[in-house]
């Protein structure tokens, strides 16, 4: 069985991060020690095959756990159009990143079941992924069938499912309670987009004219409030019925102060914030259409004084995880909305600019190196089922290892994406760091940004969620 010798270098854990040999043999991590001393061992080339065990020396560089992304939509039909991503760019662009596992939101429509959802979602991996991968599975139509099948997702390693409290596979209050309800008997955990559906209909019925082609007509029929008042009221709804709740991709100060109440009154309540709104403010939609449409994202972007609270609130712990949200378009798709703002497909690419994006700014000190490892490792892997096998870097546990250099660096650009979507939302961003090589399951599979191994990923089935207390 093939092993891998990691030498001198700085693991990282929630903790602390501290020197250590990690040795890996075959798809698992079998010692973590200082001086490990392997038989046959020799420093070769990592990619170079044929030696029983090779030696990496990694002083000076970090060793983080897999990252993992926990918000992607690939290959999901938006607005009349399709994701430029599916799960094979998708997922080749995650781990160009670091990021070694990913969970898609499968999506149940009006007239499927929830297994029928669950198929269709497997179906589009069936060509092979790169990295692994996991489903949640939203429901949008609550019949008696799709009730009873939600402990069978449960058995399929499905142990998180998303409703929507706005678009066109919305639940009313009744049916959200309902869900909840038997999501929280099978001990699931349910993200939910949180805005207020009716608030937003209001004010995008109101806009007339010239406006329609204004791109900050997105952002101001998306009110702030409108998101505040769906994560207050999913709050009360999840500790009602005993169901966790994740508030996926808050945005701005307002909502994350209900997350914060939340948590103050013991509900069991988690924050999700994404890169898009620790990096822009809304200035980006008084740009021309070509530029500002690139930005459009549902919440939208917000204002300078929420990110500064979010940043705030990666270091304190009232966000839990930073996931990317990843949607990608490209230009063309984009255009779709020229003459009419609601019809821009929204979403942005971000999969492979999260991990040395977030290193950049613990380099910054914004946020720690333990608390990096947090946000993009263990809570996720807490969150979503997979505490027993990835998001740490512990004996037993899967060889999912990101290697990153602080010496060097990494300029974001559509040049060195990977992603399909013909543009980078963070072109020209220049950061300390650079991921050197990433490992899934004990294989190499990106070295120097690159891939090197694709479709070395597979479908992971995931336990029932740890709280983070």
């Amino acid at each position: 069985m093939k092993k891998i010798l990691f030498k001198n270098g700085i693991v990282v854990n929630s903790k602390k991060c501290f020197t250590a040999d990690v040795l890996i043999e075959g798809e698992k991590i079998k010692k973590i020690g200082k001086n490990i001393k392997v038989a046959g061992s020799q420093c070769v080339a990592p990619t170079r095959v044929g030696s029983q065990v090779q030696v990496i020396d990694c002083k000076g560089k970090y060793i983080f756990p897999g990252f993992i992304d926990g918000h992607t939509h690939f290959d999901l039909s938006v607005a009349g159009t399709t994701t430029i991503d599916d799960f094979q760019s998708g997922t080749k662009a995650a781990v160009s990143g670091g990021t070694t596992t990913i969970i898609d939101y499968g999506t149940q429509y009006k007239g499927e079941t929830l297994k029928e959802g669950l198929k269709n979602w497997l179906d589009k991996a069936k060509d092979g992924v790169s990295s692994d991968f996991g489903v949640h599975m939203s429901i949008s139509d609550l019949t008696d069938k799709a009730k009873s099948e939600i402990k069978d997702m449960i058995k399929e390693g499905v142990t998180s499912f998303k409703l929507y409290t706005t678009y066109d596979i919305k639940l009313n209050d009744d049916d959200m309670l309902s869900a909840l309800t038997e999501i929280a008997k099978c001990k699931g955990i349910t993200g939910v987009h949180c805005e207020n559906d009716g608030i937003i209909k209001e004010l995008r019925a109101n806009v007339k004219g010239e406006d329609n082609k204004r791109v900050i007509s997105h952002a101001l029929t998306r009110p702030a409030v409108a998101e505040a008042d769906c994560v207050n009221r999913l709050a009360y709804m999840s500790n009602i019925t005993g169901a966790a709740f994740l508030a996926v991709h808050v945005t701005c100060e307002e909502a994350l102060n209900e997350v914060k109440i939340a948590k103050k009154r013991g509900y069991k309540v988690y924050g999700e914030t994404c890169p898009q709104y620790l990096y822009f403010d809304d200035s980006v939609y008084k740009k021309s259409f070509a530029e500002a449409s690139k930005y459009v994202c549902a919440p939208p972007i917000r204002k300078k004084k929420d990110i500064n609270a979010l940043w705030k609130a990666l270091k304190d712990g009232s966000i839990d995880i930073v996931s990317t949200d990843h949607c990608s378009f490209t230009k063309e798709q984009k255009a779709l909305g020229k003459d009419d703002f609601r019809k821009i497909p929204g979403g942005l690419n971000g999969v492979e600019q999260r991990g040395i994006l977030l290193f950049d700014a613990a380099l910054n000190k914004k946020i720690t190196i333990e608390r990096m490892c947090v946000l993009l490792s263990e809570n996720p892997a807490k969150l979503f089922g997979l505490w027993h096998r990835k998001g740490f870097i512990k004996e037993g546990y899967d060889a999912d290892l990101v290697i990153i250099d602080p010496k060097n660096s990494t300029t974001l650009n559509l040049k060195n994406q990977v992603s399909k979507s013909d543009y980078c939302a963070f072109e020209g961003k220049k950061l300390k760091g650079k991921i050197e090589r990433v490992f899934l399951r004990g294989m190499q599979v990106v070295d120097e940004n690159k891939n090197i191994v694709e479709k070395h990923g597979k479908y992971i089935k995931r336990k029932i969620y740890k709280d983070l207390k």
